[in-house]
């Protein structure tokens, strides 16, 4: 999907305006609040948004909202701001970052968003780097804690109340703190359904279905208090992992004169879902000796969530990271725990930090015609040389490239390529010239209206290219000059 963001578009609050004195212009939270939003993933669906960065802002920008989704019955809207991704503040960082830390959270993320007016009114009182995000202190966080029976039973006793919520007394040394529930702490689910609203005879019949061993999800009293001062709900997706029975593995294989010595199948996973396992891993070859078993399903490569993907689109993503790759794995042991407690296994790797850029989750062909190098710096009537790419968009509609425009020059070009996109597979570059789009000419006044019109014409989308190294480009537009479109979005 392509959708075009025209400069200058920017929304009009209608609200009485609110005399601020000198404090004011110092505190964020005399502005509007930012809003949380937590979301889950329907089974076979997306959180249900649209999600966009203009070039040249801070901020990554829901620029569509699919009805009857999750995304729009927790309030998300059109415009909307991210903030943090579960608490991590991602306002400043790249926006494949942040599309990863979305998607890595499947199938239930916290999103702290600011309305758009909002963001630009805090902005201008407060400047580029103030803090409008609010976050828990270092290491204040709920906590998933698997416990398993002992002599002394699970070692915890609850509050006594006709419904929740409930409260945990711990026995001394038992069990329930030996698996790290903090005392005082606040039971929000129990196996990854929420308990907030259960009777205590529902909770009683909870506990004893699970057998010899639970999995509670805690807030202690200090994690408690600091989400009600902020506002921030006391979300699943915070958490931190304690004494969990398992946990994702994350695999470095170096390709050998015969292969990495595995093959990937794609076949239906515990929940009746299609996913991508690994098999066949022989012994002595780089997969086996990084710790790959026969059955895991493979969850990510280079740090990117592969959920949802078809089999050739992972096939693609782990040929294009070369001779070098980075799994996430999980067993079937991990595989159901985290599928009963409704996270994602990569939220709970000891570093969430992806080691390489995504792949893009798009084919592209390229025809070359000429030379379609230009290496001088004056401002040419025509490029000489073009070429032709073709782009099919991704599972995002993403084509994955942004166009500016120079208001003083006849010309559209490349202002940014998302790596490993479709427009990188085709070998878009910065700098490329727009001669044409879908054989239509480009260059004058229904420009705008052409880019519009794009999100509803079929794939492929033919550009017609001329190359301008990025000397002759910034010789070519003066500073200030461009105006920029964003053309990639991506579904979430």
């Amino acid at each position: 999907m392509v959708t075009p963001s025209p400069p200058g578009n920017h929304s009009l609050s209608l609200e009485a305006p609110r005399l601020h004195t000198a404090s004011d212009l110092l505190d964020p939270w005399s502005l509007e609040r930012p809003r949380f939003c937590l979301l889950s993933k329907e089974e076979g669906k997306s959180f249900g948004f649209h999600l966009q960065q203009e070039l040249g802002r801070a901020g990554h920008v829901v620029c569509r909202v699919d009805p009857g989704t999750s995304a729009q019955r927790q309030g998300l809207q059109e415009g909307d701001r991210i903030l943090a991704v579960n608490n991590d503040v991602v306002e400043h960082e790249d926006y494949a970052v942040v599309v990863r830390r979305i998607r890595a959270s499947s199938p239930r993320v916290l999103l702290t968003v600011l309305a758009r007016h909002a963001h630009d009114v805090a902005r201008a009182q407060l400047g580029e780097d103030a803090h409008l995000c609010p976050t828990l202190g270092p290491g204040v966080r709920p906590r998933l804690c698997h416990i398993v029976k002992d002599e002394g039973g699970f070692g915890f006793s609850v509050t006594h109340g006709n419904q929740g919520p409930f409260w945990l007394v711990l026995s001394t040394g038992g069990a329930a703190e030996r698996a790290g529930v903090p005392p005082g702490a606040r039971l929000l689910e129990v196996n990854g359904v929420s308990v907030e609203k259960f009777t205590h005879n529902q909770l009683t019949r909870k506990l004893w279905q699970s057998g010899q061993q639970v999995t509670l999800l805690v807030a202690g009293p200090e994690v408690e208090e600091q989400c009600r001062q902020l506002g921030l709900p006391l979300a699943a997706p915070l958490a931190e992992g304690w004494a969990l029975p398992t946990k994702p593995r994350c695999l470095h294989l170096e390709k050998g004169p015969q292969g990495f010595g595995f093959l990937l199948r794609e076949e239906k996973g515990l929940d009746g879902r299609p996913g991508q396992f690994l098999w066949e891993v022989d012994p002595g070859l780089p997969a086996r000796k990084a710790g790959m078993q026969a059955g895991d399903r493979l969850v990510a490569v280079a740090g990117e969530s592969v959920e949802g993907l078809g089999h050739e689109e992972t096939v693609s993503r782990i040929q294009g990271q070369g001779s070098c790759v980075s799994l996430t794995v999980v067993d079937p042991e991990a595989d159901r725990f985290f599928s009963m407690v409704r996270l994602s296994p990569l939220l709970f790797l000891e570093n969430t930090e992806a080691p390489a850029s995504p792949q893009g989750s798009s084919s592209a062909s390229l025809v070359e015609t000429e030379d379609p190098s230009l290496e001088d710096t004056s401002v040419p009537s025509v490029p000489l040389g073009s070429r032709q790419c073709f782009l099919y968009p991704g599972p995002g509609g993403s084509y994955g490239f942004r166009l500016s425009c120079v208001a003083s020059g006849p010309r559209l070009f490349i202002s940014q390529v998302t790596p490993g996109g479709s427009a990188a597979r085709a070998g878009l570059q910065v700098g490329d010239v727009i001669l044409e789009v879908n054989g239509y000419p480009v260059g004058g006044q229904n420009d705008l209206e052409r880019l519009q019109q794009l999100p509803e014409a079929e794939p492929p989308l033919c550009l017609k290219l001329a190359a301008r190294s990025l000397r002759g480009l910034e010789a070519w537009i003066p500073p200030g000059a461009a105006e920029d479109w964003a053309l990639a979005s991506d579904l979430l």
